[in-house]
């Protein structure tokens, strides 16, 4: 029986969820989600996870924020005046904007607190430092 290995491509069903139960991503009801394993095209605690096993293998991993999507930063959390947005712009907690770089890079961001005279932006990706656990199904090996 083939078993996966760094290097093959891998189609998989998964569900991920936060420590309280809330799922954050799923496969259900789509295609499998395939990449090459080892190539760094997923998170690195889930990568690390599949080989050794094969085709219809299911498994529960826990994933540590530091091999997921890393520890909150918090220089990228940014307090910004009022003024700098437009007038007639509906800003409200939890609304995503994007804001471009020097470089030309989108940069996603989210409104996480504002008063009267700013707004705190947060940069940090939504499941920074967060552990998580997926459950994971090996649909097939190339």
């Amino acid at each position: 029986m083939t078993k996966v290995k760094s290097g093959d491509t891998v189609r998989i069903h998964y569900t991920g969820t936060l420590n309280d139960g809330a799922v954050f991503d799923s496969s259900e009801g789509r295609d499998p989600l395939e990449f090459a394993v080892g190539a760094g095209q997923i998170i690195p605690g889930l990568d690390k996870a599949l080989p050794g096993m094969a085709v219809g293998d299911k498994k529960v991993v826990e994933v540590h924020a530091d091999q997921a999507y890393g520890p909150l930063i918090p220089n990228a959390m940014q307090e910004v005046p009022r003024t700098q947005f437009p007038e007639d712009m509906v800003l409200e907690v939890g609304l995503r904007l994007q804001m471009q770089t020097p470089d030309g890079r989108n940069l996603p961001l989210v409104v996480v607190a504002m008063n009267e005279t700013s707004v705190t932006l947060d940069g940090n990706h939504p499941l920074a430092g967060k552990d998580l656990t997926f459950a994971i199904e090996v649909m097939s090996i190339r």
